[in-house]
C-alpha cells in the first residue's frame, strides 16, 4: 500500500471543517504490526525494517495495527533530512544498528489504517484519529503529535521555529492510499520542489576535468519530462563529485526530455537515464518556463521519478 497524498495550497483552509498539523521534514512511512511481525514501507513501498532497529520494539505496543507516519532523524529538537538520508538505503543490520546509537530517528505517527484486523481506510479522519489517541502511543523512538484548529496561527508558528510548514486534513476525509487528495493540503515554507536530473554539465572553469558544475532537471508531465532548468547553485566541491559518481553509470546518449533543451544548456552536456530524484530551491517559474535562481539542496532517495508531482503547472 502507498500512503495518502496532500496537494500544495496557496492559501491555509479555515473553519470547523479543517484541523492542521506540523509538516515534518522527514521520510514518510507505513508501520504494519501483524501477529508477531513488524514491518516499516516506504513511500515507494519498499521494505526499510532493517534500516531502523530503534523502532522495532513498537511491535510490542499492540497486537495488530496499520500506522501511518513520518520517520524524522532531530538535532537539537529540529528535524534534519541530512542525518536521516544516509539511513534510507542501510541494508546491513551491524550497521544500521551502529547509526540508531549514533542518530536515532523518532516516528511521528499521524493516521491508524488498521486495529485489531479491522480496516479503517473508510472511517473519516475524525474518527480514525480519535482511535489513535486512544491507543496513547508515546514510546521512547515514537510519538503522536498534537492537531490545531487554526492553520494560520500553526503555519506562523511553524515558520518562526524553522519548521518545514503544516499539512490541513479535512476532519471527514477517508484515506485513500496513493492518491493526492484536496481533502489533505500541505503549506510548506520554503520555495522547494522535487525534480527528475536528465543530464549534467561540466565546469566552464577549474582545474579538475570533467567536474560537475550543475544539472539539467525536469519535471513528468504528459508528453514526458518538461525541462525547467539548469542548477548550479549548491554543487560546489564535494556535493558536485559526490553526485558525478552517481550519474557517471546513468549516461545515454539522447536528451531524456519532452521539451526541447535550450541550446547554452545542451552545450557539452551529458545526458543521463531520467532516475535521479532531487530537491531544489528557486523563485518558481520564471516567463520562459525556468526555474528562477535555483538552488540544489539534496538528493531524494526516498523518492522515485513517479513521485515528483509538478508543482510549477506550465509556464508562468
Amino acid at each position: 500500500m502507498r500512503p495518502m497524498l496532500a496537494t500544495p495550497t496557496p492559501t491555509i483552509p479555515s473553519g470547523d471543517a479543517w484541523v492542521h498539523e506540523v509538516k515534518w521534514d522527514g521520510m514518510r512511512i507505513l508501520a504494519d504490526v501483524s501477529e508477531g511481525s513488524f514491518r516499516l514501507t516506504s513511500r515507494t513501498e519498499r521494505d526499510v525494517t532493517v534500516a531502523f532497529p530503534e523502532l522495532s520494539a513498537l511491535s510490542g505496543e499492540y497486537a495488530d495495527m496499520l500506522l501511518d507516519g513520518e520517520i524524522v532523524c532531530l538535532d537539537a529538537g529540529k528535524p534534519s533530512f541530512g542525518l536521516l538520508a544516509e539511513r534510507f538505503h542501510v541494508t546491513n543490520p551491524r550497521r544500521a544498528l551502529l547509526l540508531s546509537e549514533r542518530s536515532p530517528v523518532t516516528l511521528m505517527t499521524f493516521d491508524l489504517l488498521r486495529l485489531y484486523g479491522v480496516e479503517l481506510l473508510g472511517r473519516a479522519w475524525s474518527d480514525r484519529r480519535a482511535t489513535l489517541e486512544r491507543l496513547e502511543l508515546d514510546g521512547p523512538r515514537w510519538q503522536t503529535p498534537p492537531t490545531f484548529e487554526d492553520g494560520q496561527v500553526l503555519h506562523a508558528a511553524t515558520r518562526e521555529q524553522g519548521l518545514e510548514g503544516i499539512v490541513s486534513k479535512r476532519i471527514s476525509s477517508l484515506y485513500r492510499p496513493g492518491v493526492r487528495s484536496p481533502d489533505w493540503l500541505k503549506s510548506p515554507h520554503r520555495g522547494s520542489a522535487s525534480v527528475v536530473i536528465g543530464g549534467w554539465r561540466p565546469e566552464s572553469t577549474g582545474t579538475v576535468r570533467d567536474r560537475l558544475g550543475a544539472v539539467l532537471v525536469g519535471v513528468p508531465g504528459p508528453e514526458g519530462l518538461r525541462f525547467v532548468g539548469r542548477v548550479g547553485a549548491g554543487l560546489a566541491g564535494r556535493a558536485g563529485d559526490a553526485l558525478r559518481k552517481i550519474l557517471a553509470p546513468l549516461e545515454v546518449d539522447r536528451p531524456p526530455f519532452a521539451t526541447e533543451v535550450p541550446r547554452e544548456d545542451a552545450l557539452e552536456a551529458r545526458w543521463v537515464h531520467p532516475v535521479v530524484v532531487a530537491d531544489v530551491e528557486s523563485l518558481g517559474l520564471g516567463h520562459q518556463g525556468r526555474l528562477r535562481q535555483p538552488a540544489f539542496k539534496r538528493l531524494r532517495e526516498d523518492l522515485t521519478p513517479e513521485d515528483v508531482e509538478d508543482l510549477f503547472g506550465g509556464d508562468e
